[in-house]
């Protein structure tokens, strides 16, 4: 969780991973203390992630937006990762993002940086849209781009450090990362320009399909 005011991150936590989204979400939102009616705008990383945990955010902050009658921003989880890591690079440098998509798998998306400050949508040009597969797929799908001088960021980096050093690319161990503050502040850049919806119409990125949906294509087939 994340309060952003004026551009700036006044609070930002970590939630209790022993507990499901359920469990702690709404005591922990509550913990900020804020007055929702006093919010602008609300935003919520919009995934890839977990199925329950993406129904389980997107669903508290629509609830929240509905009640105070805001609007909503929906930020995604690789942009936010590649923003935050491309404050210490420069104009033309390239981000891997890289994100624990669990069974051997990570969710990715590549983006080269351009000139604009941090946290605004010019600040990064995708070069490859966010995708799920194993990691050295993954590598292989990025081989038309000169992957030596890329930096790679997100939590599943250091998981699959060994599948990264047998292709030779350069390995960039990122610290686990807070995302709500750089979330809360690009979703501000967003609102400001009047790019917002209604709470309704924010929609999860899940980028791999239920599993539901892939089990009953499999029995149709048999």
């Amino acid at each position: 969780m994340a309060l952003v005011e004026d551009g700036r991150i006044v609070d930002e936590r970590a939630g209790d991973s022993s507990r499901t989204h359920g469990e702690r979400l709404p005591g922990e939102l509550a913990a900020l203390g804020v007055a929702w009616s006093s919010v602008d705008v609300f935003a919520v990383c919009a995934g890839p992630g977990s199925f329950t945990g993406l129904r389980i955010g997107i669903a508290t902050v629509q609830g929240l937006a509905l009640v105070a009658r805001r609007a909503v921003v929906g930020v995604s989880a690789l942009e936010a990762v590649a923003q935050l890591a491309s404050r210490d690079l420069v104009e033309g440098d390239t981000i891997g993002v890289w994100i624990d998509a669990q069974r051997g798998e990570v969710f990715s998306a590549l983006y080269r940086i351009a000139a604009g400050r941090v946290f605004t949508p010019e600040r990064l040009l995708e070069l490859e849209t966010p995708a799920v597969a194993a990691p050295l797929a993954t590598v292989a799908a990025w081989s038309q781009y000169d992957l030596r001088a890329t930096s790679f960021a997100g939590d599943a980096v250091a998981r699959y450090a060994t599948a990264l050093e047998t292709t030779g690319l350069k390995r960039r161990a990122e610290r686990p990362l807070l995302l709500a503050g750089a979330v809360g502040c690009m979703a501000s850049i967003r609102a400001e320009r009047g790019e917002v919806a209604a709470p309704e119409a924010i929609r999860p990125l899940y980028v791999r399909r239920p599993d539901a949906e892939i089990h009953r294509e499999r029995q149709a087939a048999r």
